[in-house]
């Protein structure tokens, strides 16, 4: 990276404080990045629970207005949110669900306002929230609100593999009406554009899957492939993306089927993130495609059961991590971003 440019600085957030995002948050803190990292949670839990991994750490209180260097190994620039009860490892408690919100909201709030460059989370624990009071459905739709309303598209990668979501947290049986025309349309058209201008790949190959099995089998087995999603793929081939489908997603994931392709778009959350995980569960990361700012994120949720006995693999939040400082070095080179990210459509 030219020496001109500054050192990205990543906001990186600890997620549900009763699970293995602190675990994780500190065995990242060991190794060294050519990034400022800027860790969001408790410094009073990350000293406990350092203690108990008996891993060496330095919490310095960041300094927004501080140099952006490099973190030193065994060193955490934070900024401190307080919990509201007692934590113990594994043991959720809904009191503590503001806590990992404000951990959410100081994020995204610094890389809306140009503080982070980009925001890696940790696991939080959707029912626990809810417990509280709290609408929320993850960390996806979230963080959409939070950017004024725009069209999140969720994507997990694994090396070259790249699984991008039509739709993300819906019952089953919500999912076909969901999948409108005007939906299907921007989620691609998004998914185009941010492979181009956040990975570099132009024209981006993209497989999408159908939605029934066989992908309708011409209207037998289903009609959602032939009144919506080929005329959209249609539609869209016109205007110059390189769609490959609809394809039945039983066999969108063969190896030669995935050789030919840059991506595949899974039309909801477990047609294509159990393969997805299969092929790379403990180093895939979560994208958030859609927002006017980068978030990546473990591949993971917040495995009390291993809270605090060290055991907890950080390889999904070292790549999480990575990731985020690639992709905001390749924003920089590619300079401003033609395409200004709204509302969603119809809002």
């Amino acid at each position: 990276m030219p020496t001109s440019e500054p050192t990205p600085r990543l906001a990186l957030t600890t997620g549900e404080p009763a699970g293995v995002g602190p675990d994780l948050l500190l065995r990242l803190a060991q190794q060294p990045i050519a990034a400022q990292r800027v860790a969001i949670g408790n410094p009073a839990l990350l000293e406990q629970r350092a203690r108990q991994l008996r891993l060496p750490l330095r919490i310095v209180t960041f300094a927004p207005d501080g140099p952006r260097a490099p973190t030193p190994p065994g060193t955490l620039e934070l900024i401190p949110v307080p919990v509201a009860a007692p934590v113990h490892c594994g043991v959720l408690d809904p009191a503590n669900a503001e806590h990992v919100l404000t951990l959410l909201e100081t994020a995204a709030a610094g890389c809306i306002d140009g503080l982070f460059d980009a925001m890696v989370t940790g696991p939080v624990h959707k029912e626990v929230i809810h417990r509280a009071g709290y609408a929320f459905t993850g960390h996806t739709e979230w963080l959409a609100e939070r950017a004024g309303g725009c069209r999140p598209v969720m994507m997990l990668t694994a090396g070259s593999l790249r699984v991008a979501l039509a739709t993300t947290h819906l019952p089953l049986r919500a999912v076909p009406d969901a999948i409108t025309p005007a939906l299907l349309e921007e989620v691609i058209t998004i998914l185009d554009h941010d492979l181009r201008s956040c990975f570099d790949i132009d024209p981006p190959r993209i497989a999408v899957c159908g939605l029934n099995p066989h992908a309708g089998e011409h209207g037998v087995l289903g009609t959602e492939e032939c009144s919506v999603i080929i005329p959209v793929l249609d539609t869209l081939r016109a205007r110059g993306i390189d769609l490959r489908g609809p394809l039945p997603a039983d066999t969108a994931f063969t190896p030669r089927a995935l050789a030919e392709v840059d991506a595949v778009l899974a039309l909801y959350h477990d047609q294509g993130l159990p393969v997805l995980k299969h092929a790379g569960f403990g180093r895939a990361v979560n994208v958030t495609l859609g927002l006017p700012f980068i978030r990546t994120s473990v591949d993971h949720g917040t495995a009390l059961d291993l809270a605090g006995s060290g055991s907890a693999d950080p390889g999904s939040f070292l790549a999480a991590e990575a990731l985020a400082r690639e992709l905001v070095v390749r924003r920089r080179h590619a300079g401003p971003d033609p395409v200004a990210r709204g509302p969603r459509a119809g809002t």
